[in-house]
């Protein structure tokens, strides 16, 4: 049999073609991130054609049965050098837009580790346009090393449903659940890792009251600079969550009038 793709130039070039809720929502989102619009239709049927850097999202009407809630309605895969700067670009633009990340409900953006490999955009109908590092590992370990004991095999395991698999709530309750089991028993550092880790998980989540609670236990717990700088670079935006108490001002400080 004739191989016929000896015969083909590769010079293709694919666009996916996702599944559009809300015409109204999609431009919104996509524009204020700073994606162009080079097509708009609503009439006879909706087509909508947008590009960003050097890739396209086109969009016609979701089927009937597409929900957004379930965040299932379609994907992209953008394969980059660099994710970082994608994710710093987003984000800008979200604050720009919306006074703040979105990082909760749908429309969202996925929280970006330092080091990390891949991030996500979930658009108004509910589809996750996934930025990828082109050199990310062929093979991907999933959290829960065996060689990991009690705390730090939990912070391994929280860390993939973060990054790959997008589920905030079940980090939280998998790092809820090893802290009262093995809290007792950690290391400072792990012990520190883990509150930052829910600090940050439960500031995305809106809970209030446990952050509060963990934030005043990260503080008993003994760690040097050092160590405070490993953990903050575990995080995406450590200035922002209030990890460790701000030293008293001169004028307030113990002795001095």
């Amino acid at each position: 049999m004739t191989n016929t793709t000896e015969e083909l130039t590769p010079d293709e070039t694919t666009v996916p073609l996702l599944p559009c809720v809300s015409v109204e929502e999609t431009l919104a989102f996509y524009r204020a991130l700073g994606f162009t619009t080079t097509y708009e239709q609503t009439r006879p049927y909706v087509y909508l054609a947008l590009s960003y850097s050097g890739f396209q999202l086109h969009f016609t009407k979701a089927p009937a049965h597409v929900d957004p809630d379930r965040e299932d309605g379609g994907g992209c895969l953008v394969m980059v050098d660099e994710v970082a700067p994608y994710h710093a670009a987003f984000t800008r633009a979200m604050r720009g837009a919306h006074g703040k990340v979105l990082t909760t409900g749908r429309p969202r953006i996925t929280r970006f580790r330092p080091g990390a490999s891949r991030f996500t955009l979930v658009d108004p109908s509910g589809n996750s346009i996934m930025f990828i590092r082109r050199d990310e590992p062929a093979e991907l370990e999933y959290g829960g090393s065996k060689e990991l004991k009690g705390l730090a095999r939990a912070l391994d395991n929280a860390r993939i449903l973060v990054e790959f698999k997008n589920d905030d709530h079940l980090a939280l309750k998998v790092l809820t659940v090893a802290l009262r089991r093995h809290g007792e028993r950690a290391t400072p550092l792990d012990l520190g890792r883990a509150l930052a880790w829910l600090i940050e998980l439960g500031t995305v989540l809106g809970e209030r009251d446990a952050v509060d609670a963990w934030r005043a236990r990260l503080a008993a717990v003994p760690l040097d600079a050092g160590q405070r700088r490993s953990i903050e670079d575990e995080l995406r935006d450590p200035d922002d969550l209030g990890l460790w108490p701000s030293p008293p001002e001169r004028g307030d400080a113990p002795g001095v009038s």
